[in-house]
């Protein structure tokens, strides 16, 4: 089933299809990891066509799935990154056994969005390095809340 699901190409119609096949999923976490990767980790039902219940998709900016990862518990971030860049010495851990994996046509070598020279779309000025390389956006220590909590004033 994992190669029907990489042959989707985009993460929506890999979750439909995932629906379809598996009964459904449940949304456990999604890392980003510079501005252009995304990792959506979900759980699958215990009856599904899977060798494990945890699957990593890797996916664009765009979400088109570069990789797909099938595991039996759900891997540390840090240990994702070890496992796809060990020579950066900012990831650490101990990834469970990859049951099963598929790359498509929009995979590339991860480690290459990580380098301090990493293509950005965000201004120099806009931006700061995340633990283990990429870009995000700036925080701004200014800023108010976009929500509130509690009763209003």
């Amino acid at each position: 089933m994992i190669d029907a699901l990489a042959r989707q190409l985009a993460l929506g119609s890999l979750l439909a299809e995932l629906t379809s096949r598996a009964g459904g999923y449940d949304l456990i976490d999604h890392w980003q990891q510079g501005e252009f990767h995304h990792d959506v980790v979900v759980r699958v039902p215990a009856a599904a066509a899977l060798p494990g219940p945890v699957l990593v998709v890797a996916t664009n900016c765009n979400g088109g799935v570069k990789e797909l990862l099938c595991f039996g518990a759900v891997p540390e971030r840090g240990a994702l990154w070890h496992h796809r860049c060990p020579d950066n010495g900012e990831f650490t851990g101990e990834l469970p056994p990859v049951l099963a994996s598929a790359r498509t046509v929009h995979w590339f070598d991860p480690c290459e969005l990580l380098k301090p020279d990493a293509r950005s779309e965000l201004r120099e000025d806009s931006r700061e390095r995340q633990p283990g390389g990429g870009w995000t956006m700036k925080a701004d220590p200014t800023a108010k809340p976009s929500c509130r909590r509690g009763p209003a004033s």
